[in-house]
């Protein structure tokens, strides 16, 4: 049988809806990603300039791999998939579209990537049913 996953990501969580299912249920996983922050400073600050770049360049890169650790989890949910959709509140989506493009298995598997505000599970579901006509 055809499996249809529906995916909603956002940077803290993702939830994954596997169907045609008698019983669909959303398996969500959660990010260990730092939100990302600037650090305190400016015109005035009495940090030294320099410190404060190299401070911000080893928070962004350890949030760039954090990142990719956890599309990395969310993709060994996708195997099996026939087709894919991708929706979200925000650039998450884009770059787990990103990550599937580079990977053969996931060629042309995704069917859609769309803009969406936070949704309760039912609509997940339901949102996911609909897109694939199911």
């Amino acid at each position: 049988m055809d499996k249809y996953i529906g995916i909603w990501i956002d940077h803290r969580k993702a939830l994954i809806v596997s169907l045609p299912q008698e019983n669909p249920h959303i398996k969500k996983i959660s990010s260990d990603a730092e939100p990302h922050f600037h650090l305190s400073g400016g015109y005035r600050s009495k940090m030294p300039t320099r410190v404060s770049v190299i401070s911000e360049r080893t928070v962004e890169e350890r949030q760039k791999h954090e990142l990719k650790r956890y599309y990395d989890n969310v993709i060994k949910h996708l195997e099996g998939a026939y087709k894919i959709l991708i929706f979200g509140p925000g650039e998450a989506k884009h770059a787990l579209e990103k990550e599937l493009k580079e990977i053969k298995r996931f060629a042309g598997k995704v069917k859609g990537v769309e803009p969406a505000d936070k949704m309760t599970g039912q609509q997940i579901i339901t949102k996911v049913e609909e897109f694939f006509s199911l």
